[in-house]
């Protein structure tokens, strides 16, 4: 496995370490970790942001609400329920 340096603050490091230990994991594991859930966090954040934005328009919303109603009428592909 490549690897590369990083510099963090003796504090940061202590809490890494602290965190590995206590999950039974190595210290990059768990920095791999928490770098993903930032990631993932930061993209729920943009898309919440971009809803905001879209729904803040009347005109863009309607648009929206129209396109989600013409694939909800795609979900049952010709089958009818019982």
């Amino acid at each position: 496995m490549a690897s590369e340096t990083v510099r963090i603050k003796p504090e940061t490091h202590a809490k890494l370490r602290s965190i590995a230990d206590e999950a039974g994991q190595t210290m990059p594991e768990v920095l791999e970790q928490a770098v993903e859930l930032l990631r993932r966090q930061r993209l729920l954040d943009a898309t919440d942001r971009a809803y905001a934005k879209l729904r803040s328009d009347p005109k863009a919303w309607a648009a929206e609400e129209a396109e989600r109603a013409a694939w909800d009428r795609t979900l049952l592909d010709g089958q009818e329920d019982d």
